[in-house]
């Protein structure tokens, strides 16, 4: 395979297609996801729903990321698996503009989670065919800067077509769908390596829990306490909710959703780093403290500058936490265990976002936002206590974090 440059030797040509695939695919996702919100609430669509709507969709990506790259191993393909997943994504945004009812936005926002689990496995697989032991964290970490960029680009898009048409969310769902035929067409380019088939049976969805049974007594404290936590995570669809009630106008809040993203492109490497000095531990509990902070600083928020510093700071709270709670997962087990471990906590997380989002919204239509943010900061105090004084056994660490994209 022959090398893009000499400096960045490890960036092949698959590295690029891939990365490229991944930016035009955010881009069209990130153009749509701080509008559903508003767009959905402009078209009478209740909290509660919108709340259930963000869990499932969630859900669905979580379990079936390890059900396709299971399937995927065992077929020894890949690229099928990357073009059936980004075409799904790319064919759900139209759909959301096509009709405005509850189950057709459910199935149409589902096939855009499912597509994301059906090419997710296949892709990383094809990246780690790509790499070897000295620098397969730069090649993920590279897949994953270029995929960040479209959480960038996107919301500006959308950013600037409601700056010159207010409240016109409708072709945003027609306009998200360019960028996502340009990744269908660039998976055509991918070439296969065939691999050799694991002639294992496709477990089935539930089958990926099994591992919770044999896993040690620190992986089940650990993933406990997060677990706990993510109960009580909702979708970030409610804090631009709450943005929108407060008073401020859709472009400010995809401005919000623009500088979040910015905030975590530039913070998530030097928290990395800083993750390796003082160990996963604290890094977590104290990303935990700051979102404590922002769910109990926007439950009392209303100028549009306190909103701006408490979205920054949501953005170092994501960088502190997403990637460094699968390193210390990831140390908790024996090292041929990793990928049930990982899979195991991917998806009862993605159950727990299930329960949290569409408790959130029960919550908020009962009672109001403040409980709904309130009890959240509430349960991160709590978890982040839990797991400061958690004891736990730590075995060395495998040789590279892979990021996931």
């Amino acid at each position: 395979m022959r090398r893009i440059t000499s400096r960045f030797s490890y960036v092949t040509r698959a590295v690029w297609l891939l990365s490229l695939i991944s930016l035009f695919t955010d881009l069209a996702s990130e153009m749509l996801y701080p509008v559903m919100p508003l767009y959905l609430q402009s078209i009478g669509f209740s909290v509660f729903f919108i709340g259930l709507l963000e869990g499932v969709a969630e859900a669905v990506a979580g379990l079936s990321k390890g059900y396709f790259g299971q399937w995927s191993d065992r077929l020894g393909r890949r690229v099928p698996f990357v073009q059936w997943g980004y075409g799904l994504s790319a064919l759900s945004k139209p759909l959301l503009a096509v009709l405005a009812t509850p189950g057709w936005v459910l199935l149409a926002r589902t096939l855009d989670r499912l597509g994301k689990g059906l090419r997710t496995g296949a892709r990383d697989a094809l990246l780690s065919d790509e790499t070897t032991p000295a620098d397969r964290g730069k090649v993920f970490g590279f897949h994953r800067s270029v995929d960040t960029l479209g959480a960038v680009l996107g919301p500006l898009a959308a950013l600037g077509w409601l700056a010159a048409h207010p409240g016109q969310y409708r072709p945003l769902f027609w306009w998200a769908f360019l960028p996502g035929v340009v990744a269908i067409g660039i998976t055509f380019a991918l070439r296969e390596r065939r691999a050799e088939p694991s002639g294992r049976p496709v477990m089935p969805f539930w089958a990926s829990f099994s591992y919770w049974r044999q896993a040690p007594p620190a992986y089940r404290r650990v993933v406990g306490g997060l677990l706990a936590f993510a109960l009580f995570n909702s979708s970030d669809a409610f804090l631009l909710l709450l943005a929108r009630q407060r008073g401020l106008s859709a472009p400010t809040i995809i401005g919000l959703y623009v500088l979040y993203n910015l905030t975590y492109v530039l913070s998530a490497w030097p928290l990395g780093h800083l993750a390796d000095r003082l160990g996963p531990r604290r890094l977590l509990v104290g990303g935990l403290l700051v979102f404590a902070g922002v769910y109990g600083g926007v439950a009392l928020a209303h100028e549009r500058w306190a909103f701006g510093a408490l979205f920054a700071l949501y953005g170092l709270y994501a960088a502190a936490t997403e990637g460094v709670a699968k390193a210390w997962v990831s140390t908790l087990c024996n090292k041929a265990d990793t990928g049930a471990a990982l899979g195991t906590f991917a998806g009862l997380s993605s159950l727990a976002a299930l329960g949290a989002s569409t408790g959130a919204g029960l919550v908020w239509q009962w009672v109001g936002p403040l409980p709904t943010f309130g009890l959240a900061a509430a349960v991160a105090l709590a978890v982040a206590a839990y797991l400061a004084r958690v004891r736990v056994m730590v075995s060395p660490p495998p040789t590279s974090h892979p990021g996931e994209a």
